[in-house]
């Protein structure tokens, strides 16, 4: 038996998320069932974290045990045989025995990317979030500041339903950048761990200090406030993109 580290990338529109679903697909279903369907063994992928439904992954890592004969070369090969187009295995490897994708890692770098001009891009419009007027990309950058650094995330936590009340709020953000390339503005989070919905909330109240619906100094005091309520409107999940994960 041996462990293998796999990185995936996949759009995630068609997707009601990474994790298994009763009624619905999921990047997880479908990658099991393609090992299953080539090793005719049915085995667990343990990811390094669960991105929600329309949320893309360019450096997505999990791991699975196999006992296949297969090199990791041609199980890689196998697996873009036969999955479907909007999922693709990047990197197959065998690992330590005792690796785990979400355990050892230590940062996740998101990418929330949005689309700012007049004009909608077809091509974007499933990677991007459309935002016609132009945006203060100075008083973004300086709202994300308070950002960075351990804090109690409540304010940018997920609507009750999603993870337990009594998860541990408090986490750690190497990074909050915004960077901007022609059209297009992108705000760039790193982390060990993230809570639910915690990007695309950032994101949401980032957009609204750049379209100036609110001052950049209201962010910190947001984030002071451990209140939901005060926060922004949860960006739309097409935006973001789990670019990379690293150990």
């Amino acid at each position: 038996m041996a462990r293998l580290r796999i990185t995936l990338e996949y759009d995630g529109s068609e997707f009601s998320g990474f994790q298994l679903q009763p009624n619905g697909r999921s990047v997880q279903g479908v990658l099991e069932a393609a090992i299953a369907e080539i090793t005719r063994e049915e085995r667990r992928i343990y990811p390094a974290g669960r991105t929600d439904a329309g949320v893309h992954a360019r450096g997505q890592v999990a791991h699975f045990d196999t006992g296949t004969r297969l090199t990791p070369a041609d199980l890689q090969r196998a697996l873009n045989a036969v999955l479907p187009r909007d999922v693709a295995a990047v990197a197959l490897a065998e690992a330590p025995p005792d690796f785990d994708a979400r355990r050892d890692a230590r940062a996740k770098l998101y990418v929330y990317r949005i689309l700012n001009r007049p004009e909608p891009s077809p091509l974007r419009a499933r990677m991007t979030l459309h935002v016609r007027a132009p945006l203060d990309i100075a008083a973004m950058a300086e709202a994300a500041l308070p950002l960075v650094g351990t804090h109690d995330f409540s304010a940018f936590r997920g609507a009750p339903g999603g993870a337990p009340e009594d998860e541990n709020p408090r986490r750690t953000l190497h990074r909050v950048a915004l960077e901007a390339s022609a059209d297009e503005v992108a705000i760039v989070a790193e982390g060990r761990s993230f809570l639910r919905h915690m990007v695309r909330n950032v994101a949401g109240t980032l957009i609204e200090v750049g379209q100036g619906r609110r001052a950049a100094r209201e962010v910190a005091e947001i984030l002071a406030s451990r209140d939901r309520s005060r926060a922004g409107a949860t960006a739309a999940a097409h935006g973001l993109c789990l670019e990379a994960v690293t150990y």
